[in-house]
């Protein structure tokens, strides 16, 4: 199937998304990218891409651009999380040149991406946020905002709240995987060019620099200690608008006692003019100590 003047529409902007819309439009498919945000904005940390992903960033034609903004790694360092000592190195620097393990800020990636993707005469339209979609008729159908419209061939990397998933398997709750991860950039240390990975029963923390040393990327990631909602210390309530907050207070509670109980640590409400998930009214963040048995 020749896919010269095949219309394809992806939904996402994001790694995925864009990088079929290059790959497709490369090869002569005339391709809509839809993105709920107002701006393809500079959002996320640090990753890691391995010799498979540089393969195929470099098979788009963008290879030399990842080189100009990622660093290449020179090893990953398994260690002790507690003792620190070395446990076994993972030489990467050895690889072959086209094979290389990167080191790169995400919103670093998804600037060469998109760029790539304009420059392959592909079609970016903001703030089109995706309602839902249907694929019972000849062709996909995506409900906007903004209306109805028909989408050729449809690709779906519109992440955790897809509604490209929601049409092909029903709608899904995510679950709680009882991992949580912490995530920060810190300034760079002037270290080497090497990935770290502190172990730990249950838990383990990723670090490794970004941006030409300027930056060092964290992750910690640790499983749930068996805390209860009367463990809980302190809620700080992060709203875009306090009146909404204000309105829904009677709807919040009935929630807040289903899920908490008639637990009440201290808390406090801040405004703010964004929230991480886009489409979030309220962000809640937690504080809980839990008891250490037989102390």
């Amino acid at each position: 199937m020749s896919l010269i003047g095949q219309k394809i529409t992806v939904l996402g902007a994001g790694v995925a998304g864009l990088a079929v819309a290059r790959a497709l439009a490369l090869r002569g498919a005339q391709v809509v990218v839809l993105e709920q945000a107002a701006a393809v904005a500079e959002v996320g940390a640090g990753l890691q891409v391995s010799p498979n992903g540089a393969v195929v960033l470099d098979a788009l034609g963008l290879g030399d651009a990842l080189k100009a903004v990622a660093l290449r790694a020179q090893a990953v360092d398994l260690r002790d999380g507690v003792s620190g000592n070395l446990v076994t190195r993972l030489d990467v620097a050895r690889l072959a040149p086209i094979q290389g393990y990167h080191f790169v800020h995400r919103a670093d990636l998804i600037e060469i991406l998109r760029q790539g993707a304009v420059e392959a005469g592909v079609e970016l339209r903001l703030n089109a946020r995706v309602l839902s979609v249907s694929l019972t008729g000849a062709v996909p159908i995506v409900e906007l905002q903004s209306g109805a419209q028909e989408a050729g061939l449809l690709i779906g990397a519109d992440g955790l709240h897809s509604a490209t998933r929601a049409a092909l398997n029903g709608a899904e709750v995510p679950f709680f995987t009882h991992q949580v991860a912490w995530r920060a950039l810190i300034a760079g240390d002037g270290g080497p060019d090497v990935a770290e990975v502190h172990m730990g029963a249950g838990r383990h923390l990723v670090s490794y620099p970004l941006r030409r040393g300027a930056l060092r990327n964290i992750v910690a990631v640790l499983a749930e200690a068996g805390a209860r909602p009367d463990h809980i210390v302190r809620l700080t309530w992060y709203v875009t608008s306090k009146a909404e907050y204000l309105a829904a207070l009677v709807s919040l509670g009935v929630a807040y006692k289903d899920i908490i109980g008639r637990h009440y640590p201290a808390m406090a409400l801040v405004q703010v003019v964004a929230l991480v998930e886009n489409r979030a009214k309220v962000e809640i963040e937690a504080t809980a100590v839990i008891p250490v048995e037989g102390a």
